[in-house]
């Protein structure tokens, strides 16, 4: 008697998918099933254990090398910070907050099967991946890396396997059957064609970010009037520019208001933050961040409602490096400003009282701004670069810079060295 051998229902991993084009489906998976299906990126470059692989996946870790980074260049230094951020995620600490994009897949050889549409009309069906189908992540895999480690070891995130078995699913998109050129070009143009956003702009979208919440805070607290109607200050706020236009309706970016915001906060140092997270544990010492924030709501509101004429006028007071300088400044009347340093409210008004804010190069070329080939003046400089300098003349009336921006022809008064801000 021969048997013959079972050739109906195909053996593999199914996957609940959607094709989105005739080559690539997007669907969602289970933790445990995409570390069956993509395996660990760290086994993959470890000699040791390719020494003692398979043919098939010293073949399989051959072709991931076609079309992926190694895990020592950068990508490799963001695993542990990426786990944590998505184990944070999935024990509620980042509420609604949290994202991590679909992981991009590419399957190079035939599918073991595809059935036929689940529910008609729908393009829902169910795909099964062979058990030595090579899968590998084209994008996507530093997230894939940071998976790998918290299912190899849960508890060490504070998760067990029954968490991650019930609330977690990971949207991927699959390309099937495309050429190892193709999956290239599409590493590439993921890795090349978008454009990055630049550092201080995504600060200004980070609501985990003390001082992000203090200006939008700031925005939603202060009334002003403009055009004959009262609005709150955050409706002239714009959050998505670095540069203002002549066509924007608002006076002054996300980013200016938040470069003033942790001046004040922290002083000159406060620069450093222009473009860093600012954490609750960075606070200055022998403060909280009710008290911080309380402090430095009621000082910039203050400020801003008083000078609100020139924030109307998109003077130069609405440039970054100006609304640093002026943090810095503001940072003197904060309680936590260093007893030699500090000063009252009153006592900042009076150093302002004589600053001309209109955008001319007479008042702040070479302060913050320079003037180009064509006669414009042009704000350019960064906060980084220029806050100081506004900070010296803001508080040293008698400098060279402090009499610039009062529009005080220079005296013969002795120079009196830079001002420590």
């Amino acid at each position: 008697m021969r048997l013959t051998m079972p050739s109906g229902i195909p053996e593999g991993i199914p996957l609940t998918v959607m094709p989105f084009r005739e080559d690539a489906v997007i669907g969602t998976m289970s933790l445990a099933t995409l570390v069956r299906l993509v395996p660990s990126p760290r086994q993959e470059e470890d000699p040791r254990v390719l020494k003692a692989a398979s043919g098939h996946d010293r073949r399989r870790a051959e072709l991931r090398a076609t079309v992926q980074r190694t895990l020592k260049s950068q990508k490799g230094k963001n695993i542990p910070d990426y786990a944590e951020y998505i184990a944070a995620g999935i024990l509620g600490k980042h509420g609604s907050a949290w994202s991590t994009p679909p992981v991009t897949l590419w399957h190079p050889g035939e599918v073991a099967a595809m059935s036929d549409e689940l529910v008609p009309g729908s393009g829902l069906r169910t795909l099964t991946v062979a058990p030595d189908a090579m899968v590998i992540a084209v994008d996507g895999e530093t997230q894939t890396t940071a998976w790998h480690d918290i299912y190899r070891d849960p508890e060490a995130f504070g998760l067990s396997y029954t968490e991650l078995n019930q609330r977690v699913r990971i949207p991927f998109e699959l390309y099937l059957g495309i050429s190892a050129a193709d999956a290239r070009q599409i590493f590439y143009d993921r890795n090349v064609k978008g454009v990055d956003v630049a550092k201080n702009l995504a600060m200004s979208m980070d609501q985990r970010d003390v001082a992000t919440r203090l200006a939008y805070a700031v925005g939603e607290t202060l009334e002003v009037e403009s055009d004959g109607q009262r609005m709150p200050f955050g409706k002239l706020v714009n959050a998505g520019k670095r540069q203002l236009t002549k066509s924007d309706k608002e006076v002054v970016t996300l980013s200016a208001l938040r470069a003033l915001i942790v001046t004040t906060v922290f002083g000159s140092k406060g620069v450093h933050y222009s473009a860093a997270n600012v954490h609750e544990g960075d606070l200055p010492p022998s403060t909280d961040a009710d008290e911080v924030a309380t402090v430095v709501a009621r000082l910039v509101s203050r400020l801003i409602g008083d000078h609100f004429p020139d924030f109307a006028r998109r003077s130069a007071i609405t440039a970054p490096a100006v609304m640093a300088g002026l943090g810095i400044l503001l940072h003197r009347a904060t309680p936590w400003c260093a007893p030699d340093d500090a000063v009252n409210y009153e006592t900042v008004e009076h150093l302002l009282a004589d600053v001309r804010w209109e955008r001319e190069a007479c008042y702040w070329e070479g302060v913050c701004a320079t003037v180009g080939s064509s006669g414009r003046l042009n704000f350019s400089g960064g906060v980084r670069d220029s806050a100081g300098r506004v900070a010296g003349a803001l508080l040293r009336p008698s400098s060279e810079l402090g009499q610039k921006v009062r529009g005080v022809r220079p005296s013969t008064a002795p120079y009196q060295g830079p001002v420590d801000v």
